[in-house]
């Protein structure tokens, strides 16, 4: 059983206690988490990275996510959150690197899970290769990067899929290369609503 305690909040934001985190989802308590997305950006314009999150992971083995996240525990600071970045990614960053879009709430409703999460956002204009990336495997199979208007087609219902490339890493260690087409049912089915609000914040800080 999962013994880490959270901090619970009402729906206006207001801190109701504390929970362990499988009764917080079980009864679908509000909750704070750290959101941390990677773009990057060149001459060809911007790229969107997201984690391949791992098949031992227990909720939404498999499927592609936010370049970085987590649950913020009771006693934690939205600052500590970014701890997540170097756990899962190994990249040592500092919170003054990471450009905010504030507090995103939403739901995530699946059999037997319901997650309500204010989600403190982050963007980090991401300044290092592939190569850098060092997963931790239980929780991270691989890393890809995505054209930012693909992605955009994609949330917006303007394409069906979207070109990914990176890699993942095997059961062996071994680094497989990724390159290949990507439907919406292959992401962490987060609102619409987030991702909208996501992509808006992206496009407002890189005018």
């Amino acid at each position: 059983m999962n013994k880490e305690i959270l901090t619970t909040f009402d729906e206006q934001g207001h801190v109701t206690g504390t929970a362990p985190r499988d009764e917080v989802h079980r009864l679908g308590l509000w909750h704070e988490t750290f959101h941390c997305w990677f773009v990057g950006k060149d001459d060809s314009g911007l790229t969107v990275y997201l984690q391949l999150r791992s098949t031992q992971k227990r909720d939404y083995a498999g499927l592609l996510d936010i370049t970085a996240a987590g649950h913020l525990t009771a006693g934690e600071t939205v600052q500590d959150g970014v701890r997540e970045v170097q756990e899962e990614l190994g990249l040592a960053l500092a919170f003054d690197e990471l450009k905010p879009l504030g507090i995103i709430p939403y739901c995530m409703d699946t059999a037997g899970f319901l997650d309500r999460e204010r989600a403190n956002v982050f963007i980090y204009e991401n300044r290092y290769a592939l190569e850098d990336f060092v997963l931790q495997q239980e929780e991270v199979a691989g890393i890809v990067q995505a054209s930012f208007s693909s992605f955009r087609s994609l949330i917006t219902g303007a394409a069906d899929t979207l070109r990914i490339q990176g890699f993942r890493i095997t059961a062996d260690g071994e680094r497989v290369i990724i390159d290949e087409q990507a439907g919406f049912t292959r992401f962490v089915p987060h609102e619409q609503a987030y991702y909208l609000q996501v992509i808006k914040g992206i496009e407002a800080l890189f005018r």
